[in-house]
């Protein structure tokens, strides 16, 4: 390995003409203003470069300066020591004189020497700052040199191991600045994401350099050496122990069956399934009676069958996702919610229609007889399944992870692929339930015998509510608490349409059977008639 320090006066810019070795990083003196210079020029290249001076603020920017690290620490006790002088003995100027010896840094080291034959008090920190940096630079480098070249080792077999080139420069920053070791004056060193040198210790105001305060690390973050100045941020897929001192490995999680809130939805949805099975086998054993020929049978039919596949595809946002299972949630959301909401409108339509028909040969009886209210359902459905294809067919949900909703997990999401195909869907099954809403609010002062106009309003005032307060939570939640609202809007819209709609008649057909007649209707008609 080779470090640079200086020029020779050999070397051509841009050219590697040794084939021996070659430099990986390169160390600069004490003045700032040197390495500014010259980092703009190590950056074309992605050349590391490690400065040994004074912690200098300018030099911190890693978007001006990606491929520099300071080793000096940020230390501020001097200055604040300084002012804190001035202010005590009411002093209005001070004089500051300052060594510039960093020129005779590297003058005690030999030509091609070892770091490891060099003496320990020749790099002690109380003899000069600047050889104590240059010491932890050189380190560093090699720390890191070490360790990029035991994991390629471990990733691929080396067939001739004797051969093996030294790796690019650019390649050193990721492990560059995660660095981390104990040097062997026994304080620990530690190349941060901020490009500088911190060896978790807080120091205590007013007080010497020597005295400081133990501060607990953030969450996900540890100190796994004594007498530290920074904690360690754990990545992504590890999270820190009670004890803060290890990173362990987060466990993968999902809204699965066996919890406890999967355990209720399922069997909400299940409950609610037989439940539309049972009124429709209600419907079916009572389809003579008046209540229930009323408004269009077929289509109470339709609207039971679509609710109860609206039931089970909550079913597929539960337990662990797959990318089946990711592309058939939204497909069959939308396919089953438009089926239901566009059978609503149509019956809304027949509603109106009926009660308009007042002389025989007009327009409207002629839609009425002809059945036209029931192509509303595949019109509509067809509109929501061109949506659901360009969705699938240009970015299509797949599986994600989530790493920091839930402490100590990642949880496995479907991610949406699109956003806006989503809302798009969602749109849609808005605007038909905003115009089912709106035509029967318009109806409902109709005769309301067998007439379910108001009850169609009701229902879709509940399925209105359900999803516009759906879209800010969903937003404001994450993880398994996100696919649970997910869930529960599913279920809560359908058993809406399920008890406003089929509610009312279901109590008619079971309680009040003498209102499911003729002569229930006229004598709700007539309260005086009396019964012969």
């Amino acid at each position: 390995m080779d470090v640079c320090v200086s020029a020779r006066q050999d070397e051509i810019p841009n050219y590697t003409c040794g084939r021996d070795s070659r430099s990986v990083a390169l160390l600069t003196g004490a003045s700032w203003a040197a390495s500014a210079q010259i980092g703009p020029l190590l950056e074309l290249y992605r050349f590391p470069q490690l400065t040994f001076g004074s912690f200098d603020p300018t030099l911190s920017d890693s978007g001006q300066f990606p491929s520099l690290y300071q080793m000096a620490a940020k230390d501020t006790a001097l200055a604040l020591a300084m002012v804190s002088l001035m202010l005590h003995f009411s002093w209005t100027w001070a004089g500051l004189i300052v060594t510039e010896d960093s020129d005779c840094t590297l003058r005690n080291c030999p030509p091609n020497a070892s770091l490891a034959w060099l003496s320990r008090n020749r790099f002690d920190t109380a003899m000069s700052p600047e050889n104590y940096n240059v010491y932890n630079a050189v380190y560093a480098v090699a720390h890191t040199l070490h360790t990029m070249l035991y994991e390629h080792v471990q990733l691929s077999s080396m067939e001739n191991p004797s051969t093996m080139m030294i790796p690019s420069r650019w390649q050193l920053h990721p492990f560059l600045k995660n660095t981390h070791f104990r040097n062997p004056v026994g304080e620990h060193v530690h190349l941060d994401e901020k490009n500088r040198l911190d060896a978790k210790k807080a120091p205590q105001e007013g007080k010497a350099a020597c005295c400081f305060d133990c501060i607990p690390c953030p969450e996900d973050e540890i100190a796994n050496a004594t007498d530290m100045e920074q904690c360690v941020k754990c990545p992504d897929h590890q999270y820190a122990n009670a004890q803060r001192n290890r990173c362990l490995q987060k466990s993968a999680s999902c809204l699965a069956y066996a919890d406890p809130l999967g355990t209720a939805l399922a069997a909400a949805a299940l409950g609610l399934t037989v439940l539309a099975a049972a009124v429709l086998l209600l419907f079916v054993r009572h389809r003579d009676t008046p209540v229930i020929k009323a408004n269009n049978r077929a289509l109470s039919y339709t609207l039971l069958v679509s609710l109860s596949f609206c039931f089970l595809c909550s079913l597929l946002f539960i337990g662990c996702p797959t990318t089946a299972t990711c592309v058939l949630q939204q497909s069959t959301f939308g396919t089953a919610f438009t089926v239901a909401v566009s059978t609503v409108l149509a019956k809304t339509v027949t509603v109106v229609l009926a009660f308009k028909v007042t002389a025989p040969g007009r327009r409207t009886r002629k839609l009425l007889m002809s059945g036209a209210p029931n192509y509303i359902i595949p019109i509509c459905s067809l509109i929501q399944l061109t949506l659901c294809g360009i969705w699938m067919g240009t970015s299509p949900p797949f599986i994600d992870t989530d790493a920091h909703s839930e402490h100590g997990h990642i949880i496995i999401v479907c991610n949406k692929g699109s956003l806006t195909a989503f809302y798009c869907v969602l749109g849609y099954l808005g605007s038909l339930a905003l115009g089912s809403f709106t035509l029967a609010f318009l109806a409902r002062n109709l005769p309301d015998t067998f007439n379910e106009a108001k009850y169609l309003t009701f229902s879709m005032l509940v399925f209105c509510s359900v999803w516009v307060t759906f879209l800010p939570v969903y937003h404001s939640t994450q993880g398994k608490a996100m696919v649970a609202m997910e869930v529960f809007s599913i279920l809560a819209s359908s058993a809406g349409l399920l008890g406003c709609i089929f509610g009312p008649k279901c109590y008619i057909v079971l309680v009040r059977p003498d209102r499911n007649s003729v002569r229930g209707f006229r004598e709700k008609i007539q309260p005086g008639t009396q019964k012969p």
